[in-house]
């Protein structure tokens, strides 16, 4: 049996020409799987890891525009609450003046009516003033018509008219002649 060179190399490490075959048709088999297992797990897998990214990098975008609108409110709120403090004074100021004028009103109208009270009673005392002069004068004219009619009918002299004038002044009064 005549062995060839390659034949010893075989025989050597144990390897035949159907090993060599099974190897090559398993590194072909192992290259069909992989890229049926690309076609089939590996670029859907990439897919869904590409939509994930997207979707977190989304979510970051818009989680940074909801603070960066948070942060335009903040701002807001923080001017408003800085001029509401300027709002309450100009209306506490604005209240004030309103208060102060219906004060400077009610107190006019109160010292108006109070002028028309007074003047009112200066007329009513005027009135009563009238009225006592001319009850006075009434009571004048009655004491003359007594005074006269004892003078008419007694028919005395000067001293005696006299003294009957002293006695009429005397029921008077002296107060009635001094007013």
């Amino acid at each position: 049996m005549v062995l060839l060179e390659g034949d010893t190399m075989s025989r050597l490490f144990g390897l035949d020409l159907q090993l060599g075959a099974d190897f090559f048709l398993s590194v072909i088999a192992i290259f069909v799987l992989f890229f049926a297992f690309s076609l089939l797990l590996f670029n859907p897998a990439r897919k869904m890891l590409n939509n994930r990214k997207q979707r977190i990098k989304d979510e970051i975008k818009e989680a940074h525009e909801i603070k960066e609108t948070a942060d335009k409110l903040k701002t807001q709120y923080e001017e408003k609450l800085a001029n509401i403090d300027k709002e309450a004074e100009e209306i506490l100021s604005s209240a004030r003046k309103r208060a102060l004028e219906g004060e400077s009103r009610v107190v006019a109208e109160a010292r108006e009516e109070a002028g028309r009270i007074i003047a009112h009673a200066r007329t009513e005392a005027e009135l009563e003033k009238q009225k006592a002069m001319d009850e006075v004068k009434r009571e004048m004219i009655v004491i003359a018509s007594m005074i006269a009619e004892k003078v008419v009918s007694e028919q005395i002299d000067t001293t005696v008219q006299d003294k009957l004038v002293e006695d009429t002044l005397k029921e008077i009064g002296k107060s009635t002649w001094q007013s």
